[in-house]
């Protein structure tokens, strides 16, 4: 699993054990099985991720003077926040 993804699971209060590796967030007598709840902090979690990556290449293309690929970076990151209903 991504880092990133592990960290975001953590934060959403996923517990994962990765049986190949023996990885695990699960201390002894702290399992629960996840709640829809769980899964859609999650997601939302992920979502607003994605608008962050929007707004850091923004700001990166506007730096450099791009400002077509700044407008295109913020489209998607309002495409996003619109198709996915999250708000910042």
């Amino acid at each position: 699993m991504n880092e990133r993804i592990r960290q975001l699971a953590d934060k959403a209060g996923l517990k994962y054990h990765n049986w190949i590796t023996n990885e695990s967030n699960i201390n002894d007598g702290d399992f629960k099985y996840p709640r829809l709840e769980d899964y859609e902090k999650f997601a939302e979690l992920i979502v607003k991720e994605c608008m962050r990556m929007c707004e850091v290449a923004q700001v990166g293309y506007l730096t450099h003077g791009l400002e077509k690929e700044a407008s295109g970076a913020f489209s998607v990151k309002q495409y996003i926040e619109e198709y996915l209903g999250v708000d910042e």
